[in-house]
């Protein structure tokens, strides 16, 4: 078994960043290109074209998402169990890319709530084995970094997908048949992203075949059952982005600017995720994961207490990079404790944060209503804890235990 404080079997191989790191993040650019310019107009679609309801719309995001967090872990352990990275993160892709093809052919409710759910469980199933074949691929020395440049590779899409929309929109004007050739359109870098994955060579695990899902618990180490811990405790302090646009909105923004708020965020993501990545190679990961705690909490209490729209502005800039460390470092971290079993690992983390973020939501939901302080008040003080939590816990040190 790897223990968490010694070096990785890649560690002595090189401090420049694999090519394969960058393939991956290519088919995911790709991916996410083709995903976010359906998913920029698809709440408009489904409710002014399509004529659902907005509650209706609610549902079935948070049926997908609930769905697809139960996925997250099951993808893990089945990549795991076979030693196998490369089939599974091609199959989530397929998935994904063959859901859009549902647009061409429906526009009704059901259909279009079909495509929703089956595109998000692609995107669950490819998530956990791709990260473990990422982490394979990439150095001890460099694996914050690398996770870093994927996740901006994959958000250049995120900035990309809604600009092409946009730009497609304001050139044949907003009507139906825009849709579908947007659809159309979307469907081209989705297959293209299966294509480019195909050709990167399989880096793959050590199977544990007789290993059943429910054993999992017992063998994964002590730290990264602390670290579940922490982050779970942080994951009630998540609220939807929605909370944000929709704050942006009563400070003054324009539906038209608050698109443009999107767009900085996703930029700033993009150009904070490496930067990190770096830092926490040099640093030590724990202290990324910590950072992110504080720019949370900076977060929260800005939006509570913001009143003008250059605060804002800033708020967004800091939410880009905060999300840069949740998604990248998070995942780096989780391998630096769990070698053996890493997407069995990846799939558990996001299926635990995943589950509780829903409840989340709606507490802060709830909040909202009393007072839309309420809400960010709320997820301060539990960043607050989550923070103390870490320290307390440290994930980061193996602790002896004493029978």
């Amino acid at each position: 078994m790897h223990d968490a404080n010694l070096p990785d079997e890649n560690l002595n191989k090189g401090s420049k960043i694999h090519p394969d790191v960058l393939k991956l993040g290519l088919a995911s650019f790709l991916t996410d290109l083709g995903s976010e310019m359906i998913f920029s107009v698809f709440a408009v679609y489904f409710t002014m074209i399509a004529g659902a309801s907005a509650t209706l719309l609610w549902a079935i995001e948070g049926f997908a998402d609930l769905l697809a967090s139960s996925l997250n872990y099951f993808a893990g352990w089945l990549s795991d169990r076979s030693g196998k990275r490369k089939v599974f993160a091609i199959a989530g892709h397929g998935i994904s890319a063959l859901a859009k093809i549902i647009l061409l052919f429906t526009s009704s409710i059901i259909g279009l709530s079909i495509f929703r759910i089956i595109e998000r469980l692609g995107k669950s199933f490819r998530g956990p084995p791709r990260d473990a074949w990422l982490s394979s691929v990439a150095n001890m020395g460099t694996r914050g970094y690398s996770f870093g440049v994927h996740k901006a590779m994959d958000k250049t899409g995120a900035i990309l997908g809604p600009l092409i929309a946009y730009s497609l929109f304001s050139w044949l004007g907003e009507k139906e048949s825009t849709y579908e050739i947007l659809f159309m359109i979307a469907l081209v870098p989705a297959f293209l992203g299966v294509v480019i994955l195909s050709l990167v060579k399989d880096k793959p695990g050590v199977p544990i075949p007789q290993e059943k899902i429910t054993q999992t618990w017992s063998f994964i180490s002590l730290e990264f059952k602390r670290y579940l811990i922490v982050a779970s405790i942080f994951s009630f302090a998540y609220f939807s982005f929605s909370f944000l646009l929709l704050r942006a909105y009563n400070i003054g923004f324009s539906i038209k600017d608050i698109v443009l708020l999107y767009v900085l965020f996703n930029i700033s993501c993009v150009i904070a995720s490496p930067l990190i990545g770096k830092l926490g190679d040099r640093l030590g990961r724990a202290y990324m994961i910590l950072l992110g705690y504080l720019i949370y909490l900076f977060i929260c209490l800005g939006f509570a207490f913001a009143t003008t729209q250059w605060q804002i502005i800033v708020l967004f800039v800091f939410f880009g990079i905060f999300y840069g460390i949740d998604e990248a470092q998070s995942k780096a971290f989780v391998v630096d404790l769990e070698l053996d079993r890493r997407g069995t690992a990846i799939g558990l983390f996001n299926f635990i944060t995943g589950i509780i973020r829903l409840p989340a939501s709606i507490i802060a939901g709830a909040l909202w209503l009393i007072h839309p302080d309420n809400s960010f008040l709320f997820g301060a003080f539990l960043a607050f804890f989550a923070l103390l939590a870490f320290l307390y816990l440290r994930p980061d040190h193996k602790k002896i235990e004493v029978k």
